[in-house]
């Protein structure tokens, strides 16, 4: 999968691609009919994602609650599993922001980045203001040369899938509920950041993960799978793993700490993909390090039947 970040400097190869335009926070099931309907709809031409770094939102509201279910680089993995070829990730900045309805339609789907068919959702917005739809886009498309196909919303059980009901599963400690919205675990995706080690002297070393910037699920105890993505410790391990501000140690700064079973190795630097499996439990403050200790122990053993059952 090749990434485009400029809609000015396509290269000649990149251009006449089918893709699905949007956000894509999550990957879910509702994302993914609208990925198909474009893998459908120009079988011969590559399969492409037109979506916005940073996201419109955090763009136009920076100091706004973190939201984010992927980080650009978790999405971009997860497009790339679903056979995607060219994702125009376009940086989402004043310019881009200030173009009309018709001019995002005309300089950047059709003379930008040459694309020959697009499918958006139902309630699909664009341009400055938000004030094109997308039923404007497909008069946008026959005049300025590229097919549209607008595609319904996406429902589960009568509820509507959408990000904003992943978020709320999380916020509950509902991982399972998320995935099955998502289609697959959610993550938490990043870099194994340089932590205080208290883990290592506990007898649970911890890889530790930043979640700045992600919306972040409710806090606790998680049985997670995690991958290891690079590094000669490459590989797919269980493990459980605590998310939130870690009470027992004072006021801390909200991250991931995973503790990968039967492991041995160093994986500072690395990255890593923990999926949350089950909500096992809130984080506490206890008496005393061996009442820690022994809550952890049994973490473990239950996150162990957990993911042994999977």
């Amino acid at each position: 999968m090749r990434i485009i970040r400029d809609y000015q400097f396509v290269r000649p190869e990149d251009r006449g691609a089918t893709a699905a335009i949007g956000n894509f926070d999550g990957v879910h099931i509702g994302h993914r009919a609208v990925i198909d309907m474009a893998r459908e709809a120009v079988p011969d031409a590559p399969l492409g994602i037109v979506t916005f770094e940073p996201h419109p939102r955090e763009f136009f509201a920076k100091d706004a609650p973190p939201f984010r279910l992927m980080n650009a680089e978790a999405k971009a993995h997860r497009l790339e599993k679903l056979g995607v070829e060219r994702l125009y990730q376009l940086n989402f900045n004043t310019n881009l922001s200030s173009l009309t309805a018709e001019e995002f339609a005309r300089d950047v789907i059709a003379k930008g980045l040459g694309l020959t068919h697009v499918v958006v959702g139902a309630d699909f917005c664009f341009g400055k203001g938000r004030a094109g739809n997308a039923d404007m886009l497909a008069e946008f498309g026959a005049k300025h040369g590229f097919g549209v196909t607008i595609a319904d919303l996406v429902t589960q059980d009568t509820a509507r899938i959408s990000s904003t009901n992943i978020r709320t599963a999380l916020s509950e400690g509902r991982p399972r509920d998320a995935a099955e919205m998502l289609s697959h675990w959610h993550r938490i995706e990043g870099e194994v950041i340089q932590g205080a080690q208290r883990g290592r002297e506990l007898g649970y070393p911890t890889a530790n993960m930043s979640i700045d910037g992600l919306h972040p699920p409710k806090f606790g105890v998680y049985a997670v799978l995690v991958d290891v993505l690079t590094g000669p410790h490459k590989g797919s391990y269980h493990g459980a793993a605590s998310i939130g501000v870690r009470p027992m140690f004072g006021i801390n700064t909200p991250n991931c700490e995973s503790f990968l079973f039967d492991f041995k190795g160093d994986i500072y630097g690395e990255t890593l993909s923990v999926a949350l499996v089950d909500y096992l439990r809130g984080e506490l403050k206890f008496d005393s390090v061996d009442d820690l200790v022994t809550q952890m122990d049994a973490d473990c053993a239950r996150a162990r039947s957990i993911l042994a059952a999977l």
